[in-house]
């Protein structure tokens, strides 16, 4: 997972932001924030993708395609939901380190 890869590498970071006083529910929002945030951008691609692929489709092969506007909207939504979802276990984690050993870690 790329949020767990994320909290890893930024552990220095999560320290000193602990250090100056952010709470854990600041650092468990920032990083299912991002988490969510990566998940709707992969499904803006998708969707985009799917588009272009269902242009290319119809003008290729003459096949008439529709992109209904309610399965775009709920493929947002359920890429959103997935990065809200497994962005929590790396989230926690986050939240929960101690400064001191989060300062110290190479």
């Amino acid at each position: 997972n790329i949020m767990l890869v994320s909290v890893t590498e930024r552990t220095r970071e999560i320290g000193v932001r602990k250090a100056l006083g952010a709470t854990r529910g600041a650092i468990m929002t920032q990083f299912v924030v991002e988490a969510s945030t990566l998940c709707l951008l992969g499904g803006l691609l998708g969707v985009g993708l799917g588009y272009g692929a269902a242009e290319m489709t119809t003008r290729l092969a003459g096949l008439d395609t529709v992109v209904s506007p309610q399965i775009v909207a709920i493929s947002l939504a359920i890429s959103a939901f997935i990065g809200l979802f497994f962005g929590i276990w790396p989230a926690r984690r986050a939240a929960i380190l101690d400064p001191i050993d989060a300062l110290r870690y190479e």
